[in-house]
């Protein structure tokens, strides 16, 4: 077993730390969050990591980024994830076709008139989540 990794906070950061808890912020970051202050008050990295569930090198992981970056290091850097293949353009010009145009679509044509004018292929159910997301179906348009 190497050097313990001890933490030592603030009376400041360990408040803001706290609040993270009850704040809008994802659960990643508040379980980040509490490893820190766990460690803070003296838990081993083998008990927080008992406590969650984690392996101890993810612990380990998180307790480094803390000491590197600070509050910033809870949060995920961008990049992560599938890109999406449409622009908000398309969306829009889809919107426009639904407002102008007399007919209604069902999503099926709505993913065709994407593809066919624009070149984006999406599934009809992707095109539906996107569009119910941004209220665009079932407001009356």
């Amino acid at each position: 077993m190497g050097a313990r990794l001890r933490i030592f906070l603030t009376r400041e950061q360990d408040r803001i730390l706290l609040n993270l808890r009850t704040a809008d912020v994802p659960q990643k970051v508040k379980d980040r969050a509490e490893v820190i202050r766990l460690n803070a008050h003296g838990w081993y990295v083998e008990k927080i990591a008992a406590h969650f569930n984690w392996t101890a090198q993810t612990v380990r992981e998180v307790l480094h980024k803390w000491q590197k970056l600070g509050l910033e290091g809870l949060w995920e850097l961008p990049g992560r994830g599938g890109k999406a293949k449409w622009k908000e353009q398309d969306i829009v010009f889809l919107e426009e076709c639904l407002k102008k145009e007399p007919r209604t679509y069902n999503s099926h044509q709505l993913a065709q008139k994407l593809e066919s004018d624009r070149s984006i292929k999406l599934s009809p159910d992707r095109l539906r989540r996107v569009l119910k997301k941004r209220g665009s179906i079932g407001n009356g348009l």
